[in-house]
C-alpha cells in the first residue's frame, strides 16, 4: 500500500491526514472550530455537523496537497466511524464510503477512543506489552487494557460527564471562555490547589468507572458560597484545587487498575493529555510503579486523522486489504465500541 488517507469527524475538528505507514504521517490537517462554538461555552452539535459539511473538501484537498499525492495515489480510506457526536460522524463517514466507493478502494471504520490509544504508539512503536491505557478528553475518559497489539478491553469509562467535559463546563459557568481546560490550566498555574478542598469520587460498586457529576457539583457549590468570579483574587486557588481534583480522580483509578492488571507500560492519550498537571501527576506515578510509560505530543493529543490512519494501517498489516461496506454506520458515544461488545458476547 503506497498511501492511506483518513478523516475524522467524531466531534469539532474536522481533520484529515495521509500516511505511508503506520508510524509516518505525511500530512495532518485539523480545522478547529472553537471560535465557532466559543459564543454558547461548548460544542453545539447541529452547528458542528453543519461546519463539517463546508469544510471537508477542502481539509482532504489540503491534505492532499501537503502530503503531494493525488487522490489516485490513495490505496485505501479510513475514517472514524464512533463514537461521537452522530451528525458530525455521518459527514466523514458518508464523505469516505463516497471517496472509496469511487475509487474502488477499500474503506477501513476506526473506533475514536482506539485510535487516540494509538496516538501514544504512533512516536512510540517500541511500548512494550501487556499496557494500561488511560484516555482522559472532553468526551471520553475511559481505562483500557492491551494485552497485544490491537487487542482492547475496556476497564472502566465515566458514567456522566468526561473529565474535560468537567472542566470545560465548570469554566463556562464562570464565564471563562471555551475551551475550558487550556483557560482553567493557564489560571490554575499560579493557585494553591489545597485551599478548596474536593473528595475523591468512589464507584459504590468498586468498579473502574469514573463519575465526575460530583466534583462538578463541589464546584458549583464553591462558587457560589464563595461569591467567586473570573476577577475575585481567590480564582486561581479554586481552579487550581479543582484541577488536581479532576486529575486525582483520574490517576486514582489508574493505579486501582494497576493494582488489578501489572501493566508493562503505561499510556495517556486524549485532549487532556496535554494538561500539564495531568502529565505530571502521570509522569510521577508510572516512575514509582517502575513502568515505562509513553504520552503522545500535544498535536497528537487532540482529535485528528493521523491517529485514525495509524490505527487503520496497522490493520491493514494485520488483517490483510479490507474491502467496502457500504452498510457501515456510525455509532454515538452512548454505545459501546463494536470490539468491545465482541468481547462481551464471547465471554456470555
Amino acid at each position: 500500500m503506497r498511501a492511506l488517507l483518513a478523516i475524522e469527524t467524531s466531534c469539532d475538528e474536522t481533520s484529515a491526514a495521509v500516511l505511508d505507514g503506520p508510524s509516518s504521517i505525511r500530512s495532518n490537517v485539523v480545522l478547529s472550530q472553537d471560535a465557532l462554538h466559543a459564543p454558547y461555552g461548548g460544542v453545539v452539535p447541529e452547528l458542528a455537523s453543519r461546519q463539517h459539511l463546508s469544510s471537508i473538501v477542502w481539509v482532504v484537498r489540503q491534505a492532499l496537497d501537503k502530503a503531494g499525492v493525488g487522490m489516485r495515489d490513495v490505496d485505501a480510506f479510513a475514517v472514524t466511524q464512533g463514537p461521537g457526536l452522530i451528525g458530525s460522524l455521518l459527514v466523514g463517514l458518508s464523505f469516505a464510503k463516497a471517496l472509496a466507493y469511487s475509487f474502488g478502494r477499500p474503506l477501513f471504520g476506526i473506533d475514536h477512543i482506539e485510535a487516540h490509544i494509538e496516538a501514544a504508539l504512533i512516536e512510540h512503536p517500541e511500548a512494550p506489552f501487556p499496557c494500561l491505557a488511560l484516555v482522559v478528553s472532553g468526551g471520553h475518559t475511559s481505562i483500557y487494557l492491551l494485552e497485544k497489539e490491537l487487542e482492547y478491553r475496556l476497564l472502566g469509562r465515566t458514567r456522566d460527564d468526561a473529565a474535560g467535559e468537567a472542566l470545560d463546563k465548570v469554566a463556562k459557568f464562570l464565564d471563562l471562555g471555551y475551551p475550558g481546560g487550556p483557560v482553567i490550566e493557564k489560571l490554575a498555574a499560579g493557585g494553591n490547589p489545597d485551599l478548596f478542598p474536593f473528595g475523591s469520587p468512589q464507584m459504590t460498586d468498586r468498579s473502574l468507572d469514573f463519575s465526575f457529576s460530583g466534583l462538578k457539583t463541589a464546584a458549583l457549590r464553591h462558587i457560589r458560597e464563595g461569591g467567586l468570579n473570573k476577577t475575585h483574587p481567590r480564582l486561581p486557588d479554586f481552579l487550581a484545587g479543582f484541577e488536581q481534583a479532576v486529575c486525582r480522580a483520574v490517576m486514582e483509578n489508574l493505579k486501582r487498575a494497576t493494582n488489578l492488571h501489572p501493566p508493562r507500560s503505561l499510556l495517556l492519550s486524549g485532549g487532556v493529555a496535554r494538561n500539564a498537571r495531568l502529565r505530571r501527576a502521570f509522569e510521577e506515578f508510572a516512575r514509582r510503579l517502575g513502568s515505562a510509560f509513553f504520552l503522545p505530543s500535544p498535536r497528537l493529543c487532540t482529535d485528528n486523522a493521523g491517529m485514525v490512519g495509524a490505527l487503520a494501517w496497522k490493520r491493514f498489516l494485520r488483517r490483510g486489504e479490507g474491502g467496502l461496506d457500504l452498510a457501515l454506520n456510525a455509532y454515538p458515544r452512548s454505545i459501546l465500541p463494536p470490539t468491545v461488545l465482541r468481547k462481551k458476547k464471547k465471554k456470555s
